[in-house]
């Protein structure tokens, strides 16, 4: 059967189920009188949008005795817990971006930056300020030039931007 077929038949469905549900548009231009109301499965009429509901179920809250349950009719997954710590890190950051302390400041253009980690980098940068050794610091970094030597320990990086922190 072909997407075409398919859709014709499933719109001619639909056409054929509004018209028994007595949801099509009538010839009395388009109501729905109380005697044409839809039932429930049993035959009891179901309620029309200005009723009251009949039981907290109706109204979206759970039925009495059974508050703190869940609506849902299956458990959501457990993650277990972690055998060992992550061997990656989780968070994901720039590769050009730094941050630690200045363990040389000063007015530049050298400076050495210590990370978390302990490394150390030779920082170079002309006219980006004043910075008291100790400050904490996020750099944004680019490679560093050949012309350029700092006499520091660390690896040598260009600085782009330079920021305290705190």
């Amino acid at each position: 059967m072909s997407t075409t077929v398919r859709t014709r038949a499933s719109a001619a469905g639909l056409a054929l189920l509004l018209a028994v549900a007595g949801c099509a548009e009538s010839d009395r231009g388009g109501t729905v009188t109380a005697d044409q109301s839809p039932t429930a499965p049993g035959g009891s009429p179901t309620a029309s949008p200005g009723d009251a509901p009949a039981d907290d179920t109706a109204a979206g809250q759970p039925p009495s005795g059974r508050t703190g349950q869940t609506l849902s009719p299956t458990e959501p997954p457990l993650i277990g817990t972690p055998t060992a710590p992550p061997s990656h890190p989780t968070e994901l950051r720039k590769a050009n971006v730094l941050a630690g302390r200045l363990s040389r400041g000063g007015s530049g253009p050298c400076y050495t930056l210590v990370t978390d980690d302990g490394r150390e980098y030779a920082l170079h940068g002309r006219d980006k300020g004043t910075f008291a050794t100790g400050t904490w610091v996020r750099v944004t970094t680019a490679a560093a030039t050949t012309e350029v030597d700092c006499d520091g320990p660390g690896i040598p990086v260009d600085i782009i931007k330079i920021l305290p922190v705190g």
